[in-house]
C-alpha cells in the first residue's frame, strides 16, 4: 500500500542577502542560524538548485556542536517536503566529513548536507555551518555554490512538513510521511574503509608494543568515537589513548583547532619530559589533524610531502601515486617529491573542492593544505584520521621515530621553514584596503629587491582547472623570491566575524646543517619583508598575530 506524502506548507521568507558559501560552506554565528526562517531559507537554496533531486537519497550528518539536532529535525521535515526519497544519518546525528563522503561514495547517494563550522569554537555563542557535498562525495564546487547564493537571494518562501521529531538516538528504519530514513551507525563504514587502505596487522603490532606509546586528542568533537574504535578497539591501543574522546556541544569549553595553541594538553605531553612515541589531534569535524613526535612538530606541508615520499610504504598506494596537489599558500615541499619521483604537481586555490576534479579524472593520488588537511583519491573530503593511520603504518614499516623520519627528508628533498600569521576579526574594510594595496603594487614588484631576495613573480593567484577550464581569481597575493622563499597574503573565507588576514611564509634550505634552526629567526627577515609590503599593523591594529602556526 503506498505511503501518503504529509501535507506540504509554504511559509514565507524574508529576503536574505548574507548567505554566499565560503570555501567550506556557510559559517555564520549559532545565534544567526537560530533567527527565525535563517537555516530554512539556505536549507532552501540548497534543494532549489538540485533539479534532479526528486526520489533520490541524502547523507545528513553533523559533529555534535550545539544547533547540530535541532538542524537536523528541521531539514528532515524540509527534505520530505521538497521530495526527497531517503535520509542516511548518523546516530545521534552524528557523522565526521570524511565519513559523510565515504557514505556518499559507498551507497551511491545522490549528495550530503554537512552540518559544522569545522575548527571554529561551538557553544551557544560558538558557530554553526552547514554545505552541501555532491555525488563524488566532495564539496560542491562553486558554479552550484554561487547558485545555491543567487537563489537565497531571490527566494521568498520555504516548503516544509508538519511532523514530530525524529529519534535519532536508536538505530533502524522510520519514515516521514513517503520518506524513509535510516539511522546508522556513523563509525562502521569509514572504519572498514580504513582496513582496505592500511596494514592494521603491521600497525597493530607496533601500537601495542611495550616501548610504544601514542595519544590521540579529538578535542571533545566528532573524531572521538571513531578513534576509539579504530585505535582502542580494532588495533589494540591502550584504554585512554584517545583523550577528550566524547564530543560536546561546545566542544568542552575548546578551540577544536587541531594545532599547538588548542590542543594544549596533547603539546604538554609531547614536549613533556617523558613524551609519547606518537601524538596527533583532529578538530570538530574531523577533517584536519596535527601530528607530532617526541618534542617534534611536523608542519602539514612538511606532513604532506613525507606521505608523498613514503606513500608505496602503505598497501593503498603500494603501486605507485600518479600525482600530488596543493593548495596555493601550502608550501612547496611536496612539489620537490614530485619534481624528483617523475609525476605531476598542482597548485589550486584554497577549498578542498578544487581538489575533486583531479581526483575524479585521476591526476592525483594525494593531496592537501597548510591548514592541517591531508587527504587522498579514497574520498573526497581531507580525512584526518586516515593521516594518523598513514602516519603510524610508514613508522611501523621504518622502525625509526618521526623526527629521524623528517631529518632524512630533509637531507634528501630540502627543508621548507614554514609558518602562518593569522590575525582574525579585524576590520574587514581594512583588511580589503590591504589587499587592494597590494594588488596596485604588483606590476612594480617583479625584479625588484627586498632585503637580500629578488621578487621572480608577483601576482594575484588565478587557478585554471585543467580539467573543466573553470578560473577562479583572485585567490591570494604571491610575492615569489624564485625557489628560495615565498610570501603569500589572502582573506580567510572561513571566519564568521569580521576578515581574517593570513599571511603565508616559506623559506628553502638544502644544506642539512642548517636544516635544525629556529624557525622565527630563520623567517624573521620576510616578516620584515611583509610588513614593509602591506602595512600589516597600519591595517590590522594589531602588533602580533592572532595565532601563529
Amino acid at each position: 500500500m503506498a505511503i501518503e506524502p504529509l501535507p506540504i506548507r509554504t511559509v514565507e521568507s524574508p529576503g536574505f542577502d548574507d548567505q554566499r558559501p565560503g570555501t567550506s560552506g556557510l559559517r555564520k554565528r549559532v545565534t544567526v542560524f537560530q533567527a527565525p526562517h535563517y537555516l530554512e531559507h539556505f536549507v532552501q537554496s540548497i534543494f532549489d538548485c538540485l533539479p534532479d533531486l526528486n526520489g533520490k537519497t541524502l547523507v545528513l550528518g553533523g559533529d555534535g556542536r550545539f544547533f547540530n539536532r535541532e538542524a537536523i529535525q528541521t531539514i528532515i521535515r524540509m527534505a520530505a517536503a521538497n521530495g526527497v526519497g531517503g535520509l542516511l544519518i548518523g546516530c545521534g546525528g552524528l557523522l565526521s566529513t570524511p565519513a559523510v563522503s565515504c557514505l556518499i561514495r559507498k551507497t551511491g547517494a545522490h549528495g550530503g548536507i554537512v552540518l559544522s563550522a569545522s575548527h571554529n569554537p561551538g557553544g551557544p555563542d560558538g558557530d554553526f555551518g552547514i554545505k552541501y557535498n555532491v555525488g563524488n562525495g566532495g564539496p560542491a564546487p562553486e558554479r552550484l555554490t554561487d547558485a545555491i547564493f543567487a537563489r537565497s537571494r531571490e527566494l521568498s518562501a520555504y516548503r516544509i512538513v508538519d511532523s514530530p521529531d525524529l529519534d535519532i538516538d536508536r538505530q533502524g528504519v522510520d519514515r516521514v510521511g513517503a520518506m524513509e530514513i535510516r539511522i546508522i551507525d556513523p563509525v562502521t563504514d569509514y572504519a572498514a574503509l580504513m582496513e582496505t587502505i592500511f596494514d592494521f596487522d603491521r600497525i597493530r603490532d607496533l601500537v601495542t608494543a611495550p616501548d610504544f606509546s601514542m595519544m590521540i586528542d579529538t578535542m571533545h568533537a566528532i573524531t572521538g568515537p571513531y578513534a576509539r574504535e579504530i585505535f582502542e578497539n580494532r588495533l589494540g591501543a591502550a584504554p585512554g589513548t584517545v583523550i577528550n574522546a566524547i564530543p560536546k556541544p561546545d566542544f568542552g569549553g575548546q578551540h577544536p583547532d587541531p594545532n599547538l595553541t588548542h590542543a594544549r594538553a596533547l603539546a604538554a605531553a609531547m614536549f613533556g619530559p617523558s613524551p609519547p612515541s606518537f601524538g596527533a589531534a583532529s578538530d570538530g569535524d574531523g577533517d584536519r589533524n596535527m601530528i607530532l613526535g617526541p618534542r617534534f612538530f611536523v608542519t602539514p606541508s612538511d606532513s604532506l610531502a613525507a606521505l608523498a615520499a613514503n606513500a608505496e610504504l602503505v598497501p593503498g598506494y603500494a603501486a605507485g601515486i600518479v600525482g600530488v596537489a596543493r593548495s596555493m599558500p601550502t608550501s612547496r615541499a611536496v612539489d620537490a617529491v614530485a619534481q624528483r619521483r617523475k609525476i605531476p604537481c598542482y597548485e589550486t586555490p584554497t577549498g578542498w573542492k578544487f581538489f575533486g576534479n583531479l581526483l575524479d579524472d585521476g591526476r592525483i593520488s594525494l593531496c592537501g593544505e597548510e591548514s592541517f588537511g591531508t587527504s587522498s583519491d579514497h574520498l573526497r573530503e581531507k580525512d584526518g584520521l586516515w593521516a594518523m593511520l598513514f602516519w603510524l603504518n610508514i613508522l611501523a614499516v621504518r622502525g625509526i621515530g618521526i623526527a629521524e623520519i623528517m631529518r632524512e627528508h630533509w637531507r634528501e628533498f630540502g627543508r621548507c621553514y614554514y609558518a602562518r600569521h593569522d590575525y582574525e576579526s579585524i576590520d574587514a574594510a581594512a583588511a580589503g584596503r590591504l589587499i587592494e594595496r597590494l594588488r596596485a603594487r604588483i606590476p612594480a614588484l617583479a625584479g625588484s629587491q627586498l632585503g637580500d631576495f629578488t621578487v621572480t613573480l608577483a601576482d594575484d593567484f588565478c587557478y585554471a582547472d585543467p580539467v573543466d577550464n573553470s578560473r577562479s581569481e583572485h585567490q591570494g597575493i604571491r610575492v615569489v623570491f624564485g625557489d628560495d622563499a615565498r610570501i603569500v597574503f589572502r582573506l580567510s573565507g572561513t571566519g564568521t566575524a569580521g576578515a581574517t588576514l593570513r599571511v603565508y611564509y616559506e623559506r628553502l634550505e638544502v644544506r642539512p646543517q642548517n636544516q635544525d634552526e629556529d624557525v622565527h629567526r630563520v623567517l624573521a627577515q620576510l616578516y620584515a619583508i611583509a610588513e614593509s609590503l602591506a602595512a600589516i599593523r597600519e591595517h590590522s591594529g594589531r602588533d602580533q598575530p592572532s595565532l601563529i602556526t
